[in-house]
């Protein structure tokens, strides 16, 4: 690693090749990972032909928000409310609420239902190749054809629930290292206006342990009666079989 390579810890929500919809849930006390829930009914993404699930171990940015108050100078569209999210392109399968180390390569401008949601593409510091992939245009080179898959998984993943194409700024195109970096430096200032609620989070539950000078600060004590009130682990539901399903889906 290079002595200015600046790394970010990533938690991974979803691992690589599943379907549950899990994610920081940001209006829970301590924010722990849940599957997502829409109408009574836990979410899945579908698998769309040729993917199965998700196609790279995804999860989120700590200590950042994009704001909704804040429009965008480039996307002209306001933050979606949430952590920034990471797309982890290493070939090792991590598991869920597990910390991994990542070197930011690009970003690509989601715009989901008129907010902007930015997808950061990095790889994690203990994959083989992470020492040769320092640029999108490493990327393009070692593995053709997996940028162009994930803007397409990105723009279909919820047309099989009957939403249309998600589009996207800057037409698709998946900005550079140094552009990555600028926006995850500014959704970090918006999170830190945040958690010293100098900005109104609505409903997002600040409530944190170590954050100094945050206003939501707890005790050990406090967080601990947090993590033992949660129910405990029991077996894991059954998937509904209509999530196995293949979805063709035209280009």
């Amino acid at each position: 690693m290079s002595e200015n390579e600046v790394l970010f810890n990533m938690v991974v929500e979803v691992p690589r090749w599943s379907n549950a919809k899990m994610e920081i849930a940001t209006k829970e006390p301590l924010n722990p990972i849940k599957q997502d829930v829409k109408k009574g009914k836990l979410r899945y993404v579908a698998n769309v032909f040729p993917h199965k699930g998700y196609i790279w171990n995804y999860g989120a940015l700590p200590q950042t928000w994009e704001d909704p108050c804040h429009t965008d100078k480039d996307t002209k569209c306001c933050g979606d409310n949430d952590p920034i999210d990471v797309c982890d392109i290493g070939t090792k399968v991590c598991s869920a609420g597990q910390v991994i180390q990542v070197k930011v390569l690009g970003v690509v401008a989601l715009i989901d239902e008129g907010e902007t949601d930015w997808k950061v593409i990095a790889i994690n510091m203990e994959d083989p190749d992470a020492s040769m992939l320092n640029s999108i245009e490493d990327v393009q080179k070692s593995r053709p054809g997996h940028l162009e898959a994930t803007v397409q998984w990105f723009k279909k993943y919820k047309v099989p629930d009957g939403k249309p194409e998600n589009r996207f700024a800057f037409s698709g195109q998946i900005r550079d290292k140094d552009f990555a970096i600028e926006v995850i430096k500014s959704t970090h200032k918006y999170w830190k206006a945040l958690v010293q609620k100098q900005t109104d989070g609505g409903e997002i539950n600040c409530t944190n342990l170590s954050v100094c000078e945050s206003p939501f600060r707890c005790t050990e004590n406090e967080a601990d009666d947090v993590v033992t009130s949660a129910p405990a682990c029991g077996e894991p539901a059954p998937i509904p079989s209509e999530v196995d399903k293949w979805h063709f889906l035209s280009k």
